[in-house]
């Protein structure tokens, strides 16, 4: 069974950092290429970052491009998402999402003053 934690939400300033990590268990981990999504209150899913399964490829949404970064380690199962000069409009539930559809059950991050 595909399992997928999210941790490292919470309360941020604006301007502020925060580090969210995603465990993965249930399959192997190195082969899939993942994505971090997010869903603001009110809104729906939003795709903000993908990596491949070796972590040699990135890409980002206009909207985090230069603040956010992903990455994985393939040997811990985890896969990252740092988050730098954050804002109000990151407000979301963070969600990471293995290449074939399934998703974590989210973590909450919020920046405000």
């Amino acid at each position: 069974e595909v399992q997928l934690v999210e941790s490292g939400g919470g309360l941020v300033q604006p301007g502020g950092s925060l580090r969210l990590s995603c465990a993965a268990s249930g399959f192997t981990f190195s082969s899939y290429g993942m994505t971090w999504v997010r869903q603001a209150p009110g809104k729906g899913l939003e795709w903000v970052s993908y990596i491949n399964k070796g972590g040699s490829t990135t890409t980002y949404a206009d909207s985090v491009k230069g603040r956010f970064t992903i990455s994985r380690d393939n040997a811990k199962n985890t896969l990252y998402l740092q988050m730098n000069n954050l804002s109000p409009e990151d407000t979301a539930v963070y969600y990471c999402e293995k290449s074939t559809g399934e998703r974590g059950q989210g973590t909450q991050v919020t920046v405000s003053s």
